[in-house]
């Protein structure tokens, strides 16, 4: 991570249920963050939904980066996001090239809470760092996220089709891999 991150308390861990309540408000202002910068249509005014969010934390994909510089060292989440290990079958097909088809891991949802800056980069190079093979989507219009994985060394591959949109589907796909 980077050097701020190293500076600070700041660590990733687990979410859990206990969370729910501040992942949902988190996922509220990322998705205002995403209708200020013109990207109404990616996470709508819903996604991910709370049984998305749920369904993340029971099955341990729900990241949090934290540090405990809130009011008297409590705990504050700085940014979330889904680690999901592969393969993703929204990646199964590909207008493009993926860099390889070794094994890797997918962040989704990334959410910045707002109170730090870069923190949802330093969140995304915790990923890297920890799994080296990984693979991110994200909207055309959401140009905060292209430019966080770009600057955080991924490459664009292509674009992908999510499976599960009946319209709006088209994403951009990126890849980094530590070789």
């Amino acid at each position: 991570m980077s050097q701020a991150v190293a500076s600070t308390t700041r660590r990733i861990r687990h979410a859990n249920m206990d969370d729910f309540a501040a992942m949902q408000q988190i996922y509220a202002h990322a998705r205002q963050i995403m209708r200020d910068n013109g990207n109404a249509s990616q996470w709508g005014t819903t996604y991910p939904t709370d049984s998305i969010i749920e369904a993340d934390i029971r099955e341990r994909r729900a990241m949090l980066l934290v540090d405990n510089e809130g009011p008297d060292g409590a705990e504050r989440i700085l940014a979330q996001f889904a680690l999901c290990p592969g393969p993703d079958p929204a990646y199964a097909h590909i207008e493009g090239a993926w860099l390889d088809d070794d094994p890797y891991v997918a962040i989704h949802r990334v959410a910045s809470a707002g109170v730090e800056h870069r923190a949802a980069r330093d969140a995304i190079a915790w990923v890297v760092q920890h799994y080296g093979n990984v693979r991110a989507d994200t909207h055309a219009h959401n140009k905060l996220m292209q430019h966080a994985l770009e600057t955080s060394g991924f490459a664009r591959c292509g674009l992908i089709t999510l499976p599960d949109h009946s319209s709006d589907a088209i994403r951009i796909a990126y890849q980094r891999h530590e070789w």
